[in-house]
């Protein structure tokens, strides 16, 4: 799979004469596949040597005839190599890294405005990464991808192929294109492999700037064990997984929207069926995260419920088969404002260091100054997440806030939301 033309034109547009150039190709293979990875037993040799021959050659036709039916039964029976999936404490953000054999896959890339991704794969001895996902180009799951892809030999990217206008974004493609990484943008219905990982996109089917609701979501299943991550796709993009019929079982779910009220629809959630749910939040942050609803309904289920902001860099180790969870820190998960000892019920050492978003400060007339607001202060308007505050910033001065109608997303109907929430001001 190589880079797609549509890169290009970004390309063009953000960064003027790229000049590079790109191949595009329906191919739906890995290219980055070493070969021989998939193992596969032999046939069993045992039997009575004193059988008659024409028997001994009905049962080697039988084999031989039986091989290619086998295959799948063959390859989830054979011991296989320890799947650890850690999700990466990245603050208000999202990383997960899956090691497995001799392969890595990250999904998603954290905040921008820290390094904590390059950090934690170098401290697991990472020096390759095979695949790259981006669920969408929100600063907090791209943020870090430019980084990413300067220290380490990446095979392949894949985006969803909704863009940003926010200089992370640009320089994400950027740093894309210019490494040797080839690039896809996977819909809904594409299988993959791996090694023994595979890999089915689950959505979406189509794109159309929805950047949020469109994430790139992806099931991983090894061996018997099933790992479903959604992005910051919402309960709309939920229900359209659900009625669409792909397999959305999992036995373990990352959140959608970092434990937001957006996501986890009570029928989807039904529908995957996890035993443990994972969510990755900032301490303290300033959208509520978790909400108390989301936490109440897994709670209801009886489903294990784990947080970065609470639990720190969270593993979940597998053979396939059976696995177990193990957190950096000990807590309690409460809504919004969770709270986290320093007591580790690991030896493992998560080789990151934890960030919290900070505190938002109101100034004196108690709205959000958009001229000099910090990032986190701006996210606390509605319609402003991370990658618009990032824009707000590189586009400040405002005369007015009619004026954030330059920012990307931004129209009349989300400036008479802002305005009617009266938290975004200009002050003189």
């Amino acid at each position: 799979m190589k880079k797609k033309i549509w890169l290009s034109l970004i390309m063009a547009v953000f960064l003027v004469a790229c000049g590079q150039g790109v191949n595009d190709s329906s191919d739906q293979e890995l290219d980055n596949t070493p070969s021989g990875t998939e193992t596969k037993k032999s046939p069993d040799s045992s039997g009575n040597s004193n059988e008659k021959e024409d028997e001994t050659a009905t049962e080697e036709t039988a084999d031989n005839n039986s091989n290619s039916s086998n295959a799948t039964t063959e390859k989830a029976n054979e011991t296989l190599a320890d799947l650890n999936v850690h999700y990466i404490d990245v603050g208000q953000a999202d990383a997960t890294l899956l090691q497995f054999e001799d392969f890595h896959i990250l999904y998603d890339t954290g905040d921008w405005r820290g390094n904590e991704v390059v950090n934690y794969l170098t401290s697991q001895n990472v020096s390759t990464i095979d695949l790259v996902i981006v669920s969408h180009p929100d600063a907090d799951h791209v943020g870090q991808l430019e980084n990413v892809v300067r220290a380490f030999d990446v095979g392949e990217v894949w985006m969803s192929g909704n863009e940003s206008s926010s200089k992370t974004f640009r320089s994400a493609v950027e740093a894309v294109l210019n490494s040797d990484a080839d690039y896809h943008e996977p819909q809904m219905g594409e299988t993959f492999e791996m090694g023994n990982m595979d890999i089915e996109v689950v959505y979406p089917e189509t794109i159309s700037g929805q950047t949020n609701e469109e994430s790139l979501s992806v099931r991983f299943t090894y061996g018997d064990v099933s790992f479903l991550f959604t992005g910051d796709a919402d309960t709309d993009a939920e229900k359209y997984m659900v009625n669409a019929g792909v397999n959305l079982d999992a036995d373990i779910l990352q959140l959608g929207h970092h434990g937001s009220n957006t996501s986890s629809d009570p029928t989807f959630i039904e529908t995957v069926s996890p035993s443990v749910a994972i969510y990755s939040a900032g301490i303290d942050n300033s959208y509520g995260h978790p909400h108390a609803e989301v936490i109440s309904l897994f709670q209801g289920k009886g489903i294990d419920l784990y947080g970065t902001d609470v639990h720190g860099t969270i593993i979940v180790e597998t053979d396939g088969k059976d696995y177990h969870v193990k957190t950096n820190k000990n807590g309690t998960i409460r809504p919004g404002n969770s709270t986290a000892s320093d007591n580790s019920d690991t030896a493992t050492d998560n080789g990151a260091d934890a960030k919290s978003d900070s505190s938002s400060t109101e100034n004196k007339s108690g709205c959000v100054d958009i001229n000099n607001a910090s990032i986190d202060e701006l996210q606390r308007i509605k319609h402003i997440g991370p990658a618009r505050a990032e824009e707000l910033i590189e586009r400040r001065p405002f005369q007015s806030v009619n004026d954030l109608n330059s920012i990307n997303g931004i129209g009349p109907a989300r400036i008479t939301d802002i305005k009617e929430e009266g938290i975004a001001c200009v002050q003189n």
